[in-house]
């Protein structure tokens, strides 16, 4: 399944890619994100990994994230692993004068018949769910509110 989602963070690119760029901020942002560790020791580099934990209405869930191509402030590839689904992400931060525009290109694939047929049923869930992130990011860029505190 593949999806692209936009959306235009009235803030400069630079100013949105250290805000993007700083893990600590993913909190303010990523509703749900219970804590995230470091696995490598090249943080932020290409082929570095992170473990992120998130707690969706009862579930909790781990991923693993992989820095595929790190060419900022332009671009951002990462690959998201977790039981059942692989997925890559394609993030493009594009300069509109004080503004950025932030396009970010999804591929889901699923193993396992349950998240298969998740993603059979379900697909609308997977892309609502990565626009409610930027629409969170745009909020916290823009005004410094965190969904750590609606």
């Amino acid at each position: 399944m593949k999806y692209t989602t936009e959306i235009v963070v009235n803030v400069p690119r630079e100013e949105f890619i250290k805000k993007m760029d700083d893990p600590e901020n993913m909190k303010h942002w990523q509703k749900g994100l219970l804590g995230y560790e470091l696995l490598s020791k090249n943080p932020g580099q290409d082929g570095a990994q992170m473990s992120l934990s998130y707690k969706m209405g009862k579930r909790e869930m781990t991923l693993v994230e992989t820095i595929i191509k790190r060419n900022l402030p332009d671009e951002l590839y990462m690959t998201y692993d977790a039981k059942g689904v692989h997925n890559i992400q394609k993030n493009h931060f594009i300069e509109e004068g004080d503004k950025t525009r932030w396009v970010s290109e999804s591929e889901f694939k699923f193993s396992g018949f349950g998240m298969k047929l998740m993603g059979l049923l379900m697909p609308g869930a997977f892309k609502k769910q990565s626009l409610k992130y930027m629409q969170d990011f745009k909020t916290f860029a823009e005004t410094g509110k965190s969904v750590t505190n609606p």
